[in-house]
């Protein structure tokens, strides 16, 4: 059988104990830990090297981000200017490597070092001011990084750390209940099969009832049956849209994390002309007004969002949108 695949994401010169302790510590679990100074990622010849590291994220099974001071090398997509500033806006590699697992939906494990973490909030409180000067990150990216990762509505669970036992201990616990999470699916599943043979001897009975009780309702007062018939039709599709929006990714990040209701949701969903169009639209009510940025650059930074929205679009038969174009380092940094 073939071992979990754990690809381990960081900046390399700070974090290389710390990226050692790492592939002694998952491979004491029988895993397999896809670290690059190990050789364990082919690179292609004909790519860059950072792409082939993009790619081998696809045929891994766990991502383990560790986030320190040092904001890292700038992807292969960008000017590649070596002096860079700390107010300078780039991409860097860690960066996209996070991105693409989270296109992926790869299981996510984030890392921050605790002294970042707290200049973070301190950065929260200053974001304006640039005569600040920061002791543990060389770069602002970092922070922009961390506030982009916990505005993501799911897989992005995130801890703090001081030492590496901080790290062992929680990815342990995190993994034993992912564990314990697939096989109390495993026996649900059981379950549910059992219970879906019901539901459908269900919707079979519901259907003779419904197909009987239409034609004595055409028998009694064929006058008034089609209109009640057609209305209550109409009523039973609302309800399943309504269902189907509030258990959605993106439904249950407007509805719980920021108490949008369903119906508000749903009227933005039918008005939108474009996804940034959609999360800009959400400024105007009380619940998002103040989130409204951070929901624009999760519909602008993860192509996920417009994905989850054109899905609920779907629902209402209306056509799919456009997704924002990606940013080039470039345009990023003039957004800085």
């Amino acid at each position: 059988m073939a071992n979990p695949r754990v690809f381990i994401s960081s900046t390399y010169y700070d974090l290389k104990h710390v990226r050692a302790s790492m592939d002694i510590f998952i491979e004491s679990l029988g895993y397999e830990t896809v670290l690059s100074e190990k050789g364990n990622i082919a690179y292609a010849p004909d790519m860059p090297l950072d792409e082939s590291c993009y790619k081998e994220i696809s045929s891994t099974d766990i991502f383990v981000l560790i986030v320190g001071g040092r904001y890292g090398s700038e992807t292969s997509e960008g000017d590649r200017k070596k002096d860079k500033e700390f107010f300078d806006r780039y991409e860097s590699v860690t960066k996209k490597e996070f991105e693409e697992a989270n296109k992926r939906d790869v299981p996510t494990y984030i890392l921050i070092e605790s002294s970042v973490y707290s200049e973070y909030q301190t950065y929260l409180r200053n974001k304006k001011n640039e005569n600040i000067s920061y002791a543990h990150v060389d770069s602002v990216n970092i922070f922009k990084f961390i506030e982009k990762i916990l505005s993501l509505p799911r897989n992005n669970a995130t801890k703090t750390f001081e030492k590496f036992s901080d790290i062992e201990s929680w990815l342990r616990e995190q993994w034993a209940g992912l564990f314990r999470d697939l096989l109390q699916r495993m026996s649900e599943q059981k379950k549910f099969t059992e219970l879906s043979h019901q539901v459908d001897g269900l919707k079979e009975i519901n259907t003779t009832l419904k197909t009987y009780l239409e034609s004595v309702m055409q028998f009694v007062s064929p006058d008034k049956s089609s209109e009640i018939i057609k209305s209550e039709h109409k009523r039973l599709d609302d309800l399943h849209r309504i269902e189907q929006v509030k258990t959605s990714d993106l439904g249950r990040f407007l509805n719980k994390k920021y108490g949008l209701p369903v119906e508000i949701i749903i009227e933005e969903i039918v008005n939108a002309k474009s996804g940034i169009g959609f999360a800009k639209s959400l400024s105007k009510y009380e619940e998002t007004g103040k989130h409204s940025r951070d929901i624009v650059e999760v519909f602008e930074e993860y192509s996920k969002a417009t994905d989850d929205l054109n899905d609920l679009r779907k629902l209402f038969d209306l056509s799919s949108l456009r997704k924002p174009p990606k940013k080039s380092s470039k345009d990023a940094r003039k957004l800085g």
